[in-house]
């Protein structure tokens, strides 16, 4: 078999019998797969994994087989072709890998406890049942299923169940579906139901270690989430049932199988009475993701995962087209923009980047295309901007179009531009394929020369990058009417600037709303007009000034010392975007200076300084009378404080916690997390990290659970961070889906950097058998590469991961990481005395 050969080619299932035997005492799986469909060859091969074959018949006759691992496949000598029923039995393991069947585990009063999920997505269904595991291999499927029952447990699935005799749980046959979206859990659940105005009953699944209004708010977001896309999508949506289930040990943040949608329970279950404002956003937005899927994804499938963008980076757009529906006052819109927005540009600047459409076969490199910056967050931003230029009637038309003609099957982008064209009657795909087939974006110079407004675009390259001349079709979105609705070309002469000046009234600007994918370079004429009219701009154009400004400053386009005095200007301003924007800046401002140095305390009497207005204003006690704003820009503001170590913020954290000790989980979610982790930087103690960690151990609340990850991780006392580092490979406390959190943590910590660094490196090998089949165990060299700064820690990293560089999955995040790392060290040596000579300056 050649990885380009797909087992779809050889054989096509129309419909999947499936009987399951479960037993979580033994850790062993039984069954058979009978599968019928339409054989192309005499000679098949059907996807299995880990598994252990026992028989295979074709219409009732045993027939000759061979399986293996390397290829993942059971290959059959059918001795002819055409349509045939051929049933598998086999065994398999149930294992802690987080994907296939798997146990999640949990305590509820003591006891220890687990239940039974699943994670299919990618190539994971083949390690439950012997399936032909590929998206285009869509069929329909009969699920029974019997496991070690304990009276009182729960069994769903993503259809009803029909019957239950002899312990046996028969589930009704699917609609026509691919196999990475079949989902089934049973243990002790608790639920809460409702039902859609459509009828389509809607629930929420957990585990009883959980308090029964922690499902409330997941429940109603759910409700409006699927309601709002039946309207909006002009589609039903196809099945009886819409269940959300939250997993107490979850790789990834959520996945979409059709009509039992499981969860990381961070995202799912939440405190109603003591949850941020921004989690409460973060929990919405990723239900109306999953839910979105439910058509574009599930209805309608990518025909292979090369066009996994397609799933992913529509449903990432619509989670917040269908949240600022169904909740306005929340502005989500602004979290893409301090969320979304910036990893896309940041990442996509980086030469090496995939592009949203990358090539792929090899399924070790599948999970590797998973890159959240491009394939949701950059492909997000295309689709807004094909949004914003065709506008929702058009969208909407063409929507209903795409799933009328591709419901229950597969297509591709090409499919979703021609439906979009046809309904805007606009050519959709010459534009969109600029930006879907390269990687990278434009900066676009505006500039006036000899009187002239003249636009040019060019690859923008944080780091060294090589140019090729790529160009894209950008959508310029410009204040000005006389600028072209696209730039096609590398530049134009829009008209002489006096006159276009004096006849708008105002400064030029491009990308108004900040919706296109790419960033401004203005000279210093249109610059200046802009900043001399800053307080007049909105938010978001506030927030793209200081966004862009910062890239071209990565980008050594201009100096990073041009930036200090500029963001005092802003240090007051009391819009969320630009409070967020003006502390990514400044926290970038920490790389340029060693920790404890003269140069580093200057800085934290720079963020002195900005911060000091906000927190006289804000205070940290939340009051019946703050905005919404007031509630996401006090933790920031207080964290810069803190960082500043200014004494009476640490004054105040630490009364906080002293009047709190012993009920800290009741502490406000919006500050918990810094009155925490301040206590344990300036008063901690063995006794109090002991007391943090126990009761880490006891809390089944994923917020708590993050505060006390954030605060502990901070200690400063040498015996105290070998100790955390002990405990990362304690599966009783640190769950492999959260050992990132606790690593990173360590790793960006000064006193820890070494002792993290230390132990990947030694342990690198139980780190990949432990969570190496999980789509973000990449996600660690990622983390890596964010700290690292130095000449020597370059070399380090180099010297351990190139020899790593050819394992399947990681090259390009190696390759990329480096050239990271590489430009930041670069950076730090060319700006380090112009930004420590503007933060002096700033604070004389």
């Amino acid at each position: 078999m050649t990885k380009s050969t797909h087992f779809y080619q050889m054989f096509q299932p129309n419909h999947y019998d499936i009987a399951l035997n479960i037993n979580r005492e033994t850790k062993e799986i039984s069954g058979t797969s009978t599968i019928t469909g339409d054989a192309l060859e005499n000679k098949i091969s059907v996807h299995q994994k880990f598994m252990t074959i026992q028989s295979v018949t074709a219409d009732g006759q045993a027939v000759p087989f061979t399986f293996d691992d390397q290829s993942e496949g059971i290959h059959i000598d059918l001795g002819k072709t055409g349509e045939t029923t051929v049933a598998i039995a086999f065994t398999a393991p149930l294992t802690d890998s987080m994907m296939g069947i798997y146990p999640s585990y949990y305590e509820l009063n003591g006891e220890k406890k687990q239940i039974i999920g699943t994670q299919f997505e990618t190539t994971a269904a083949r390690q439950a049942f012997p399936c032909v595991d590929e998206p285009e291999a869509k069929a329909t499927f009969d699920l029974a299923i019997s496991f070690d029952e304990h009276e009182g447990e729960t069994i769903i699935s993503n259809m009803p169940e029909v019957k239950n005799e002899n312990g046996v749980h028969t589930f009704d046959t699917t609609v026509r579906m691919s196999t990475y979206l079949i989902a089934f859990a049973f243990g002790d659940l608790q639920s809460k139901l409702t039902t859609t105005k459509s009828g389509v009953q809607v629930g929420v699944f957990a585990t009883k270690a959980h308090q029964a209004n922690e499902l409330d708010f997941a429940l109603d977001i759910a409700k409006r989430s699927i309601e709002f896309y039946e309207d909006f999508y002009q589609t039903p949506y196809p099945l009886p049932h819409s269940w959300q289930l939250a997993l107490p040990d979850f790789s990834a943040g959520a996945m979409e199988n059709w009509g039992l949608v499981t969860y990381r329970e961070a995202y799912l279950v939440l405190d109603p009475d003591n949850t941020t404002p921004d989690m409460k956003m973060l929990v919405a937005t990723v239900i109306s993701h999953e839910l979105a899927h439910q058509w574009f994804g599930d209805l309608v499938t990518m025909k292979w995962w090369d066009n996994l963008w397609l799933n992913e980076s529509f449903a990432n757009m619509m989670e917040y087209v269908a949240i600022d529906a169904i909740e306005p006052d929340w502005h989500v819109w602004e979290m893409f923009q301090t969320s979304d927005v910036p990893m896309a540009l940041q990442r996509d600047a980086t030469d090496g980047v995939q592009p949203v459409h990358v090539q792929v076969e090899d399924p070790a490199e599948i999970d590797a295309i998973f890159d959240s910056a491009i394939v949701y967050a950059k492909g997000a931003r295309m689709l807004v901007m094909v949004r914003t230029l065709i506008g929702d009637d058009a969208l909407r038309k063409g929507l209903k179009a795409y799933f009328a003609a591709h419901h229950y099957g597969n297509a591709t982008g090409d499919d979703l531009w021609a439906a979009l064209g046809d309904a805007s009657g606009m050519d959709v795909g010459a534009i969109m394929n600029s930006w879907l087939e390269q990687p990278g974006y434009p900066v676009v110079s505006a500039k006036v020369v000899d009187g002239q407004l003249t636009l040019s675009q060019k690859q923008f390259f944080i780091g060294e990058g090589k140019e090729v001349g790529r160009q894209w079709q950008v959508p310029l979105n410009s204040n000005y009417d006389a600028a072209p609705v696209l730039l096609k070309d590398h530049e134009v002469v829009v008209g002489d600037y006096a006159q276009l000046r004096q006849a708008s009234g105002k400064p030029f600007r491009l990308n108004v709303g900040n919706n296109s994918h790419f960033i401004v370079a203005y000279d210093d004429t249109l610059l200046q007009d802009i900043l001399d009219h800053v307080d007049d701009f909105d938010s978001i154009t506030q927030h793209q000034i200081l966004q862009d400004l910062q890239l071209l400053a990565e980008g050594r386009q201009i100096s990073y010392g041009t930036l200090v005095p500029l963001l005092t200007r802003f240090a007051d301003n009391q819009s969320t975007l630009v409070a967020t924007s003006l502390y990514a800046i400044a926290g970038e401002l920490k790389k340029f200076v060693t920790p404890g140095s003269a140069e580093e305390t200057q800085v934290k009497a720079y963020f002195d300084q900005l911060s000091a207005g906000q927190v006289a204003r804000l205070g940290w006690q939340d009051r019946d009378a703050d905005s919404l704003d007031d509630q996401l820009i006090r933790p920031t503001v207080l964290s810069a404080a803190l960082y500043a170590e200014n004494p009476a913020a640490v004054a105040a954290a630490h009364d906080l916690f002293t009047a709190n000790r012993d009920h800290l989980e009741s502490l406000p979610a919006s500050t918990r997390f810094l009155i925490i982790r301040n206590e344990v930087k300036h008063f901690g103690s063995a006794t109090l990290i002991g007391d943090l960690l126990a009761a880490y151990r006891a809390t089944s609340n994923a917020s708590y659970k993050s505060d006390l990850t954030y605060a502990v991780t901070a200690t400063t006392d040498p015996e105290q961070i070998t100790r955390l580092v002990g405990i990362f490979e304690d599966t009783d406390t640190v769950k492999p889906q959260d050992l990132r959190s606790w690593f990173y943590g360590v790793l960006r910590n000064d006193r820890g950097e070494q002792a993290a660094w230390d132990w990947i490196r030694t342990d690198w090998q139980w780190l990949e058998d432990t969570v190496g089949g999980d789509m973000e165990f990449s996600t660690f060299i990622t983390f890596i590469s964010r700290i690292f700064r130095t000449p020597e820690r370059l070399a380090e990293f180099k010297a351990f991961f190139e020899p790593k560089i050819n394992t399947p999955g990681l090259t390009r995040e190696i390759q990329m990481d480096i050239k990271v790392i590489e430009s930041r060290v670069d950076l730090i040596e060319a700006e380090k005395s112009a930004v420590t000579a503007a933060v002096a300056e700033a604070v004389k």
